[in-house]
C-alpha cells in the first residue's frame, strides 16, 4: 500500500534514545507513513536495535546510515530525503517521542504552498531515562500530571503536552513565536525540499533546520504555525558537537541566505 507521508528521523549513537522514539510511532493514530531513518554513521548496537525493532512496529522502517565522518546531519539528511518514497515529508529527530495524533496532525494541517512548524518540549536527564516502553504505550508520558510526578517543573510551556482542539488553536495564534523550519518538528512538500536542493552540506550544528526554511520561504512556500497542535518530548542529552566556529560559520550563511534572497544551495542533495 502507497504510504502518505515519510518521517524523517535523524540519528546519532544514541540507541537507547532511538528505541524510544521507535516505539513513540507505533503508538500514532495516523498509520498509513514510512519511517526514514538518517543514520549519521552511527555503531552496530544501533542498526542491531533497528533489525530488531523491525518485526515488533506496524510501519515500514528504511534506514540510511553513511560512514561517521563527525557532525554531518545535513548530508545524510539529503540521503534520506532522497529515499523518501512519497510526495509529504515529515522531520523529527531520535531524541522526540512523538505525541500519539503527532503524525496525524502534520496529515491534517498540510496544504500547498506551505510548510508546517510544530513544537517539542524538553525534559530533564532523569525523567529522559525512566520513560520506559509501557509508559509510551500506554500514553502515561503525556499525562502531565504524571511527568510532574516524576520530576518535570510546573511551566507555562507544559501546556505544549496536553493542548487540543481549540485550546492549541488560541495557543498557535497568540505565540510569539515565529514559524520556522524545526529538526525536531517540522514537514513540508519534498518537491518544495528538492526544488531549493535540500541541506546545505557545508554546515554542521547549528541551524541548519532553520536556514533550509528561510531558503524555502525565499522561494515562495510559506511557514504555517502548529507549535500547539502537534508536540513531542524532547530526551535530554549532552552536545559534545557543538563547537563556536560551527554555529559562527552557519550564522553567517544563514545572513547571507537572508540578505540575498536565494532559494537554491550549491552544496546540496545537487552538486555542481
Amino acid at each position: 500500500m502507497q504510504k502518505n507521508i515519510s518521517v524523517i528521523i535523524s540519528t546519532y549513537n544514541s540507541p537507547e534514545w532511538l528505541k524510544k522514539v521507535i516505539w513513540g510511532y507505533n503508538t500514532q493514530t495516523y498509520r498509513n507513513f514510512e519511517m526514514v531513518i538518517a543514520d549519521d554513521g552511527s555503531r552496530q548496537e544501533t542498526i542491531d536495535m533497528i533489525d530488531e525493532l523491525r518485526k515488533e512496529v506496524f510501519y515500514p522502517i528504511i534506514h540510511v546510515w553513511h560512514e561517521d565522518n563527525g557532525f554531518q546531519k545535513s548530508q545524510i539528511l539529503n540521503k534520506a530525503i532522497l529515499a523518501c518514497t512519497t510526495d509529504y515529508i515529515m522531520m523529527s529527530d531520535g531524541d522526540c517521542i512523538p505525541r500519539p495524533d503527532f503524525v496525524e496532525q502534520h496529515i491534517k494541517f498540510r496544504e500547498e504552498g506551505y510548510f508546517l512548524s510544530g513544537g517539542y518540549h524538553k525534559l530533564p536527564m532523569d525523567l529522559s531515562h525512566k520513560i520506559n516502553k509501557e509508559d509510551i504505550y500506554s500514553d502515561k508520558c503525556f499525562d502531565v500530571s504524571w511527568l510532574k510526578k516524576n520530576g518535570m517543573k510546573s511551566s507555562f510551556k507544559n501546556h505544549k503536552i496536553d493542548a487540543y482542539g481549540v485550546k492549541s488553536s488560541v495557543l498557535n495564534a497568540l505565540t510569539p513565536t515565529n514559524p520556522s523550519w524545526n529538526g525536531h518538528n517540522a514537514s513540508g512538500w519534498k518537491s518544495d525540499i528538492l526544488k531549493i536542493n535540500g541541506f546545505d552540506e557545508r554546515m554542521q550544528y547549528g541551524g541548519q533546520d532553520r536556514e533550509l526554511g528561510e531558503r524555502l520561504v525565499n522561494l515562495g512556500v510559506k511557514p504555517k504555525q502548529i507549535r500547539y497542535s502537534t508536540t513531542c518530548l524532547h530526551l535530554d542529552h549532552k552536545r559534545g558537537y557543538a563547537t563556536k566556529e560551527s554555529i559562527e560559520k552557519n550564522q553567517n550563511i544563514r545572513k547571507e541566505t537572508r540578505s540575498s534572497k536565494r532559494p537554491w544551495t550549491d552544496f546540496g542533495i545537487v552538486k555542481k
